[in-house]
């Protein structure tokens, strides 16, 4: 007899989608600078913090090693567009077409701000997803909140430090980026922390629907792993089971 066909996730492909679609155009948006009463930020500050909400729910919901997934795709995209940025800046306009100006001071990415800020995602959506699924296991899968701000705590420092530093290293005073780190991670922090209802909403809603609670207890947790321990093909028919047993345990001590 033949295995019955696992049945694929609901809503892991759209998440995903949206990931993506946030993390590219927070890339595009963030040259520009506004003006929030006495406050200045890019508009990448706007968008790109909701970046470690999905890395929350993914790995909350869907374990490590599908977040991890959903990093890589996200590095490369961004790296794509970046690439293609500078090639169609470069490629030279046609006579009658007047905006070359505008056009490159969207697309015209600066070599080493597209390394900082690849770098900077790439080690801190990592450090984020790490300490989510670590902390899940020490804390028993309760108290949601202190994943979801713990991980960003950690994720969001990385994530700083590593950007400000390869962007602005030798060509700014120390002291500038120790003032531009702390603003940053101040604001990206309190960002999520307000959006820790919204986080449990969507946590929640998407363990129903899916019907799984993983737990990363056996998972490799390189970043260059190929899928070992929990993955987008095998958490859900152990995290099923898992799920539906937790439920009956909490209807049994009601």
């Amino acid at each position: 007899m033949k295995p019955a066909a696992r049945a694929p996730f609901r809503h892991y492909d759209l998440l995903l989608a949206i990931f993506v679609v946030v993390l590219l155009i927070s890339n595009l948006v963030g040259q520009k600078i506004c003006a929030l009463g006495p406050f200045r930020i890019s508009g990448a500050q706007l968008l790109f913090p909701m970046t470690y909400i999905f890395g929350d729910v993914f790995t909350e919901v869907y374990g490590y090693a599908a977040s991890r997934r959903a990093i890589w795709i996200g590095f490369f995209a961004s790296g794509l567009l970046a690439i293609m940025g500078l090639i169609a800046v470069a490629l030279p306009p046609a006579p009658e077409w007047h905006n070359q100006a505008a056009f490159a001071t969207v697309f015209d990415f600066i070599p080493r701000l597209i390394v900082a800020s690849l770098l900077a995602f790439w080690c801190g959506e990592f450090a984020n997803s790490y300490v989510m699924a670590k902390m899940k296991i020490l804390t028993g899968g309760r108290r949601l909140w202190t994943r979801t701000v713990g991980s960003t705590v950690v994720g969001q420092a990385v994530d700083t430090i590593v950007v400000m530093s390869v962007a602005f290293a030798g060509s700014t005073s120390t002291s500038a980026i120790l003032r531009l780190i702390a603003s940053a991670y101040l604001g990206k922090v309190a960002y999520e922390v307000l959006a820790t209802p919204l986080t449990y909403a969507v946590v929640n809603g998407l363990k129903r629907a899916e019907g799984l609670d993983p737990f990363d207890y056996d998972t490799n947790f390189s970043p260059f792993s190929a899928g070992n321990g929990v993955s987008v093909d095998e958490v859900r028919p152990q995290s099923e089971v898992y799920y539906h047993d937790q439920r009956r345990h909490d209807r049994q001590h009601q």
